[in-house]
């Protein structure tokens, strides 16, 4: 999105093409590696998260076998949201998104239920929404003139492809990361009970943390577009005036960052007021009760989740791929060893605060680049002047 987003302020719809190209490009040669990966080594993955003999072991393996052919689809939509996201165009993603979502919503029941597929059927429902998904994309992007057939099919220049490579290993190393924290909270979760009824309760506190957390995520996107856009100065060709440059830039990601903090204060004190309805959804007392410290926990954290996530979006606009991917690493190694000690004494709620350790760590990131070494810091603005 940020290649794209530079490319189209300049006004360089070749750049935008190139960019797009390319990434599909080298999407699909990871989208290959992962399928192949999923399909021949599925008990390697699923042993991150899971016990030898666990009861889950016998539906995530089917499961896992369907989604490992998702990885193309997958990868086409993410080009596409980011390409429509370059070239502000949120419109035509969330149509694209809202008509897959119902698709799945649609079709998830009818194969679960009547055609008695269980979570296989689960499967097959997400996969054919993410093909549809991917396709349309595509077919979008190709009627929009934003892919070139003859691009996607020629070998691209290093000196055009080297951007995208070091910004993207850069950032699957923090996806790594992410990845890694997630998978770690996930076994350790499941470790605490054999009832199930920690796992129970962390869903429950996933989904309010969810219920700000997707603003907060939407304003992070929208950092991701912004600042590259303001970077770049342009001139308008009759009022001869010029727009843009590093200082527009510094101060919309000042208002980004209040709105984070606004957003987030309330976002966190909405979820608090409507706890008691949430924690309805589960007919089980101990499930309610083992999710309502960490439910807490959820909807104080978006206060710095509303700085963090737009941070980090300011990070990605800006090309920082590579402090942000050593901030999220750091924030990992912090929150793996919180996880071995808080659970221990003190359950589930040890597990989401170690999730506060993880965030806190990644706001501190956030703080060193946008204060001290970023592009956009005072003193190398100062230095740019």
């Amino acid at each position: 999105a940020t290649l794209v987003s530079k490319a189209n302020a300049g006004g360089d719809k070749e750049g935008v093409q190139d960019a797009i190209c390319q990434a599909i490009v080298v999407g699909l040669v990871f989208a290959m590696l992962g399928s192949c990966f999923l399909l021949f080594q599925p008990n390697m993955v699923l042993k991150s998260v899971l016990k030898d003999g666990a009861p889950a072991l016998e539906y995530a393996l089917p499961y896992l076998f369907i989604r490992s052919f998702a990885f193309l689809p997958s990868m086409l939509t993410l080009i596409g949201f980011s390409a429509f996201r370059g070239v502000l165009d949120p419109l035509t993603p969330m149509k694209i998104s809202l008509f897959a979502n119902l698709f799945n919503a649609i079709l998830d029941p009818i194969l679960i239920f009547p055609l008695g597929l269980g979570v296989t059927g689960a499967a097959l429902a997400t996969l054919a929404a993410e093909i549809i998904s991917g396709s349309i994309f595509f077919y979008m992007m190709a009627k929009r003139k934003m892919i070139s057939w003859s691009k996607l099919f020629s070998l691209p220049k290093w000196e055009k492809l080297e951007p995208l490579v070091r910004g993207g290993a850069a950032l699957q190393l923090r996806n790594f990361a992410l990845n890694l924290t997630f998978i770690a909270v996930t076994r350790v979760t499941q470790s605490l009970d054999e009832a199930g009824i920690a796992a129970a309760a962390h869903a429950m506190s996933i989904q309010v943390f969810q219920l700000g957390g997707i603003v907060l995520l939407a304003l992070s996107t929208v950092a991701q577009i912004v600042v590259p856009n303001r970077m770049v100065e342009t001139v308008d060709p009759i009022t001869k005036k010029k727009t843009g440059g590093p200082l527009s830039a510094k101060s919309a990601v000042n208002r980004l960052m209040s709105w984070g903090l606004v957003l987030g204060i309330l976002l966190g004190a909405l979820q608090i007021g409507v706890l008691p309805l949430l924690h309805k959804s589960s007919p089980l007392p101990e499930v309610r009760e083992a999710a309502k410290m960490p439910s807490y926990l959820a909807s104080i954290y978006q206060v710095i989740n509303g700085l963090v996530f737009i941070g980090e979006g300011v990070m990605i606009g800006t090309g920082s791929f590579l402090q942000l991917s050593l901030s999220t690493l750091v924030a990992t190694c912090a929150t793996l060893l919180a996880l071995n000690k808080f659970p221990l004494k003190y359950g589930l709620t040890g597990v989401w605060m170690s999730f506060g350790v993880f965030n806190t760590i990644r706001l501190l990131g956030v703080w060193l680049h946008q204060t001290k070494n970023g592009p956009l810091a005072r003193r190398n603005l100062e230095k740019t002047q």
